[in-house]
């Protein structure tokens, strides 16, 4: 697990946004762009940083790809800030 990416990426305001959407509930990117009003081009750049660090998981449904958090992930993300509390 790569923390440093994986913080990088959510430093980004818009990627932080699709984050924070995806928390509620998985979506696909039909619906992301209609929630932050950006081009599929931008999408698809934020979501390969959000999948390539592995906070975000996609997966294929029919033609639309859909996303949801690694919630696996974010429990190791946890347990790394963890280290600097206790």
């Amino acid at each position: 697990m790569d923390v440093v990416a994986c913080y990088k990426a959510l430093a980004d305001p818009t990627r932080y946004a699709i984050f924070r959407d995806l928390k509620e509930k998985d979506l696909c990117a039909c619906h992301l762009l209609e929630r932050l009003e950006i081009t599929q081009p931008t999408l698809s750049f934020h979501m390969k940083k959000l999948t390539e660090c592995g906070l975000v998981l996609a997966t294929k449904d029919g033609i639309w790809t859909r996303y949801q958090i690694n919630r696996e992930m974010v429990q190791s993300l946890l347990s790394e800030l963890e280290y600097f509390v206790l």
